[in-house]
């Protein structure tokens, strides 16, 4: 346990000091998430978080190669450079994605390359189980078509869940981490040592989720881009297939009563991806049923649903690390304990109930009777208030009903003091027309013969032609 311990360590550590560099390289070369509409974040965001992930999946598996007990798995096989050959393609894909941006049709190729370097490797999935502990045989062709379509559809589910910050990289480090104890179970208790490479490919991937999380959680610094996520759901497939590819199907009991099997293929093809499977899955019916392409984008994801019901970003993230977690959890749980199929029903009716109202707050009870109660106190508030504002609207009629009247009085006060003045102003124009001429009457006659102007030195008087002249006044000069 401690050389698991100190593989994820070392992997989550590699990867938590990565991703800054990771970073200043993405906006150096101009590889940045722009906002769209159906996006939640507003400003531009660096990509490429895989290659800080690759980092961290390589010196994982260095430190693996020198411990004692995990040396082994790299003894004659090909778990090391499948995984580095398989998620070098994978990266290198993601990083001409991420900066120019690929068609649909060349990442799936890619996704199937990779696939098929997985089967060289010997990952392969060998074998299924079917009712009553039969187990069916596949060819050699039929495991390599397979493999290649887990592979395919777990890149694309992860992918497809990849829409809030750290949304991925939680739901994808808590199904590693159900991995990792359930195969770690299985080399412990049932002494089945070649789930050793299982295990191992568990925890070191369960490391590169931790070191990148704290870089990608709300508000991300970084986004893991098709870099990551393709990355992130080749080794989330590696581990189920190259399980199935070492495991003798008669190690696994088929314990009577009616208890469950231990296959371990169950697992991811069930509940551990339950989320990005059935994410993916509403995705293509939505989609092709609206008669559009199954990777056109949309805003009607699991995480997208959450955000319209009312929950907050990192209140929608948490709900889905819930999620994963009771799923996870609660198969791992009843895989290595013998359960009988009637406890298996009733703990996945009570985990789905339990994740109803976690998501969905207006079907709890509680939260019911909550609403209710508030619903009452603002509808009494509200008539409390109306009351007031009722009062508050007669007290205002009847200030404005004693305004009018004062505001009345004033005025028939003004009124009548206008009147006292323009009775006095009459009175004062009687009295002045009374002493001034009437404007229709005639002008006194002025007094005739006006008085003479007195004498004045100057050779020429004034000629009075209207008047006789008199004797007693000097002589008219007379013209030179």
């Amino acid at each position: 346990m401690r050389e698991y311990g100190l593989t994820l360590l070392v992997a989550a550590a590699v990867t938590y000091l990565l991703t800054p560099l990771v970073r200043r390289f993405a906006i150096a070369v101009g590889a940045s998430h722009a906002a769209r509409d159906r996006d939640v974040h507003v400003e531009p965001v660096p990509l490429l978080g895989g290659l800080a992930m690759y980092g961290g999946l390589a010196a994982g598996l260095l430190v693996a190669y020198q411990l004692t007990h995990l040396s082994s798995v790299f003894t004659g096989t090909r778990v090391a450079s499948g995984l580095l050959l398989a998620g070098g393609l994978i990266v290198i894909i993601g990083f001409v994605d991420d900066r120019w941006g690929m068609s649909a049709v060349s990442k799936l190729a890619a996704q199937a390359a990779a696939g098929v370097i997985l089967v060289w490797s010997g990952a392969v999935v060998a074998w299924l189980p079917l009712p009553g502990g039969v187990t069916l045989s596949l060819t050699a062709d039929e495991q390599t078509a397979l493999t290649v379509l887990v592979v395919v559809v777990t890149i694309n589910a992860v992918n497809f869940i990849d829409g809030l910050d750290g949304l991925a990289t939680g739901v994808v480090g808590i199904g590693a981490a159900a991995f990792f104890l359930y195969y770690y179970t299985l080399t412990r208790r049932l002494g089945l040592n070649e789930q050793t490479g299982p295990a191992l490919a568990s925890a070191v991937l369960t490391g590169v989720c931790i070191g990148f999380l704290p870089h990608n959680f709300h508000p991300a610094r970084i986004f893991m881009g098709d870099t990551g996520s393709m990355l992130l759901g080749l080794l989330l497939a590696y581990a189920p297939i190259s399980s199935l590819a070492s495991l003798d199907p008669s190690s696994l009991t088929n314990y009577a009563g009616g208890t469950v099997n231990r296959f371990p293929e169950v697992l991811p093809l069930l509940l551990i991806l339950l989320i990005p499977y059935a994410d993916l899955l509403l995705a293509v019916v939505r989609r092709m049923r609206a008669g559009q392409s199954p990777f056109a984008a949309d805003m009607k994801h699991l995480h997208h649903r959450l955000l319209d019901i009312g929950h907050s970003h990192r209140a929608s993230v948490l709900i889905m690390y819930l999620w994963a977690a009771l799923f996870s959890g609660t198969v791992v749980l009843l895989s290595i304990v013998r359960t009988r199929l009637l406890v298996l029903a009733a703990v996945t009716v009570i985990a789905v109930l339990v994740l109803v109202l976690a998501s969905m707050p207006n079907l709890r009870p509680w939260a019911r009777r909550a609403n209710s109660r508030a619903a009452r106190s603002r509808a009494m508030t509200q008539v409390a208030h109306g009351q007031v504002a009722h009062g508050q609207v007669a007290h205002g009629q009847v200030a404005h009903g004693q305004a009018q009247v004062v505001n009345g009085q004033a005025d028939h006060g003004r009124a009548a003091q206008t009147t006292q003045e323009q009775v006095a102003r009459g009175q004062v124009v009687q009295e002045r027309g009374a002493q001034a001429p009437s404007a229709s009457a005639p002008f006194p006659p002025a007094p005739f013969p006006p008085e003479p102007f007195p004498p004045v030195e100057s050779e020429w008087q004034p000629h009075w032609p209207h008047r006789a002249p008199d004797p007693a006044d000097p002589p008219a000069a007379q013209p030179r």
